[in-house]
C-alpha cells in the first residue's frame, strides 16, 4: 500500500471487534468507538459454524476458543409433542472433515473477551456514541454525542440493526418484525433430559445440539462452557410486537406459557430456568448498497437476519476479515471498499433470504429437513481473491 491508512470502526460488538483484529493483522491502523461505558456482550450462547471458526483460526483465536467452547457430537431434531426423533446428523468429526473446521458452541461473552484480548488496550474508545458520519474530501468523518469528531480514511458502521451510520448514508430503512420472538436462558447441564419420546425410547446426549421443532416455534439447545451449561434459544411465533433488545427480563411463567402442550420432558427442563430474557426478532430487506464514499457497513448494520440459520455473528465475522483483506490488497481505500462490497453483499443477502425461508419451513407440518447449508459452511473468507476494481 502507498501509505498506512487509518480505519475507524463504529461499534464494539463481535463484528466490529473481529474487523479490528483483522485490520491490525493486515497492518492497518484501527480505532473502535463504542457507545457503551464498558465492554461486554449480552446474550448467552452463540453457534460458530465452520465458516466462522475458519476466520477465528486465521485471527489466532482458535485455541482460546476451544478452551471455552463445546463441540456437539451430533444434531438431533425432535418433534415438539411426542419427542420422536425426526433425524440425527453426526457433527463432531464429519463437519471438520467436510468443511475444514469444526462447529463450535460458546458463550457470547467468552468470544467477545477473546476478541478484546486480541487488541491493545487503547484500541477501543468507550462512551463514544456516534451521532453522524459524512464524507469529506475523499476521507470520512464521524461525529459523537459529546461534540467531538474524528477523521479517518475509512469509517465502518458496525453499530447493529439500528445503525446510525446506515441511516446517515441511506436514510431510515423499514424494519420487518418477523412474527417471531424468543427467550434466551441457560440451565446447568444436569437439568437436561437424556431420555425422551414414548416410554423414554429416544436417547439424547447432553453433548448434542438438539432442536425441538413445532408449528408455532422451535427450541434450540446446546452445551456451552465446555459442557457445564446448556444454552436454550426458545423461538415462538406471535403477532405481538416484542421489544428488540435482548435484555428485556421475562418471567418463567411467561416462558412456560409459550410452550403449553409441548413435550413434558422439555417443559420440565424449562421449569428449571431461573432467569431468562426475551426479544422480538427483526430483520431488514437486503440493501442494494453498503458503501458511500469512504464509509461502509458491516454485520447487522448491513444485513440483520433471522437466527434460524445461526449465521448472524458468523457473517459479521466474515465481513470483518474480508474488509481487512480487501483494504490491504488495494492501493486506494475506495477500491478496497468496492471490492469488499462486491465480495460480501451477494453472500450476506443470500443468507438473509435463506434464513427467512428456513423459518417458514420450520412452521410446516411435518417440517421438512433443513435447507442446504453446505455453501454457507464451506466458505472460507480468509482465502478469497482480491479482484482489481
Amino acid at each position: 500500500m502507498a501509505r498506512k491508512i487509518r480505519v475507524a470502526v463504529i461499534g464494539a460488538g463481535l463484528g466490529g471487534l473481529a474487523a479490528a483484529c483483522a485490520l491490525r493483522q493486515h497492518g492497518i491502523e484501527v480505532a473502535v468507538y463504542e457507545r457503551a461505558g464498558q465492554l461486554g456482550e449480552v446474550g448467552a450462547g452463540i453457534q460458530l459454524a465452520p465458516n466462522a471458526v475458519k476466520v477465528l483460526r486465521a485471527l489466532g483465536l482458535e485455541a482460546g476458543l476451544r478452551a471455552v467452547s463445546s463441540e456437539p457430537s451430533s444434531f438431533a431434531s425432535l418433534a415438539w409433542d411426542d419427542a420422536r426423533l425426526r433425524f440425527r446428523e453426526p457433527m463432531k468429526g464429519p463437519y471438520a472433515a467436510q468443511y475444514g473446521a469444526p462447529y463450535l458452541m460458546a458463550h457470547r461473552a467468552d468470544l467477545h473477551r477473546l476478541l478484546c484480548e486480541g487488541l491493545p488496550g487503547n484500541a477501543v474508545r468507550l462512551d463514544a456514541r456516534c451521532v453522524g458520519v459524512a464524507n469529506r474530501d475523499g476521507r470520512a468523518v464521524a461525529q459523537f454525542a459529546d461534540g467531538s469528531a474524528i477523521e479517518a480514511d475509512v469509517v465502518v458502521g458496525a453499530d447493529g440493526i439500528n445503525s446510525t451510520v446506515r441511516e446517515c448514508l441511506f436514510g431510515v430503512q423499514p424494519v420487518r418484525f418477523t412474527q417471531q420472538m424468543a427467550w434466551r436462558c441457560i440451565v446447568p447441564i444436569e437439568c437436561v433430559p437424556t431420555r425422551v419420546g414414548p416410554g423414554g425410547s429416544v436417547e439424547v446426549g447432553r453433548d448434542e445440539y438438539v432442536g425441538w421443532i413445532g408449528p408455532d416455534g422451535h427450541v434450540i439447545c446446546y452445551p456451552i462452557r465446555g459442557g457445564a451449561l446448556y444454552n436454550i434459544f426458545a423461538g415462538h411465533v406471535t403477532d405481538q410486537w416484542v421489544e428488540e433488545s435482548w435484555a428485556v427480563p421475562s418471567g418463567i411463567d411467561e416462558l412456560l406459557a409459550g410452550y403449553r402442550g409441548w413435550n413434558p420432558a422439555l417443559l420440565e427442563m424449562l421449569g428449571q430456568v431461573r432467569e431468562c430474557f426475551k426479544w422480538g426478532i427483526r430483520d431488514r430487506d437486503p440493501l442494494p448498497r453498503w458503501t458511500e464514499g469512504a464509509i461502509t457497513l458491516l454485520g447487522d448494520a448491513a444485513h440483520p437476519m433471522m437466527p434460524t440459520l445461526a449465521q448472524g455473528a458468523a457473517q459479521s465475522i466474515e465481513d470483518g476479515f474480508a474488509l481487512a483483506r480487501n483494504l490491504s490488497g488495494h492501493d486506494e481505500p475506495l477500491r478496497g471498499l468496492a471490492a469488499y462490497e462486491a465480495e460480501r453483499r451477494p453472500r450476506a443477502s443470500r443468507v438473509v433470504l435463506q434464513a427467512r425461508e428456513q423459518f417458514q419451513n420450520n412452521r410446516k407440518v411435518p417440517a421438512p429437513p433443513p435447507l442446504p447449508r453446505e455453501w454457507i459452511f464451506g466458505h472460507d473468507a480468509t482465502s478469497g481473491a482480491v479482484p482489481a476494481v
